[in-house]
């Protein structure tokens, strides 16, 4: 009996090696499949924008001439939108992180905000371009009113409804983002030891201090790769701009900027860009893509690589952030 038994179980043993190897060439395989696809659509992508993409290419404006056609309204248009997204989405999603996790007691009404973040994080992001329309483009059906800011050195005019305006799609993108800074921002918080509030208790620290000068310090790297990755997301949206209705053919910057010069040269220009009309970078990639002159394509693949390359560069810094400050951490 001892004999057949070990036999059966060897011979159980030796199958669940195999399957184990299976199923470790079944994860090898998807794994380089998937890098093989990747590398060929980059590697036609880089093929179609090759000799199309050039320094040229990055300041110029949109033409119906495709050897004319450049990105420096998408380009500048798309910076405009993260550097407000952000201003606007950073502070209160870290913010409501910290309520959440440190303030929040554990009832049915932060479980119910808790469930309503989770489920707003997979919304498509189409209807928060509908979203943003009726709030922000037009306010809900609002009167038009047009309003003069004076700031001694310059003065602003915007109007209320915001309508196809800069800071009317910052703030859609805001509410894209907030689900994702939310909750990357309480994971970050959760990954900090308890040990460590204790600690900072014991001596006689009080809650706002241990959260300031402890826990957030300790949490700032999960934090900050997750408001890169979700800005990053936002970088590449097209769809609610869509539906806001921004251009996506303009011969002009937001701020009526017309070459990178006026950036510092024309702080008043500044100023009035978020109130002004403008497009992005996935929008004029999305026309040219749609445009029935084959030379185009070569024009919407040039662009393509610079999105991708900002993206790179987001994501780079997302991953240099948080390797460079878990460094630092010393538990």
């Amino acid at each position: 009996m001892s004999h057949a038994h070990d036999a059966g179980f060897k011979q159980r043993l030796l199958w669940r090696h195999r399957l184990g190897r299976v199923f470790a060439w079944l994860c090898g395989l998807a794994t380089w499949s998937s890098l093989l696809f990747l590398a060929v659509l980059l590697g036609a992508v880089v093929w179609q924008a090759a000799g199309w993409l050039s320094w040229e290419f990055l300041g110029r404006f949109d033409s119906g001439v495709p050897e004319k056609a450049g990105i420096v309204a998408g380009l500048l248009g798309s910076m405009w939108l993260i550097v407000l997204t952000a201003l606007f989405c950073v502070p209160i999603g870290i913010g409501a992180a910290i309520y959440l996790e440190e303030y929040a007691h554990p009832n049915w009404f932060t479980r119910f905000v808790q469930l309503n973040i989770s489920n707003l994080a997979g919304v498509p992001s189409i209807v928060y371009g509908m979203l943003g329309f009726t709030a922000f483009v037009r306010m809900f059906g609002l009167p038009k009113e047009t309003y003069v800011l004076s700031l001694g050195f310059a003065s602003v005019r915007f109007t209320l409804p915001f309508g196809r305006t800069v800071i009317a799609g910052a703030l859609t993108l805001t509410l894209l983002s907030l689900p994702v800074v939310i909750i990357a921002a309480q994971e970050a918080l959760r990954s900090v030891p308890a040990t460590l509030r204790h600690a900072a208790y014991a001596l006689g620290a009080t809650k706002w201090q241990t959260i300031w000068r402890q826990v957030l310090p300790a949490a700032l790297p999960g934090i900050l790769t997750g408001v890169i990755l979700a800005l990053s997301r936002a970088l590449g949206e097209t769809a609610p701009l869509a539906v806001l209705g921004a251009a996506t053919y303009i011969t002009f910057a937001p701020g009526r900027i017309a070459k990178w010069g006026d950036l510092w040269s024309r702080p008043a220009s500044l100023l009035q860009a978020p109130f002004d009309n403008f497009t992005a970078l996935p929008l004029q990639i999305y026309n040219w893509v749609n445009e029935s002159n084959p030379k185009f394509q070569h024009v919407a693949a040039a662009a393509i690589v610079v999105m991708l390359i900002l993206l790179v560069l987001l994501n780079g810094s997302a991953i240099y952030i948080r390797e460079r400050f878990q460094r630092r951490m010393r538990w």
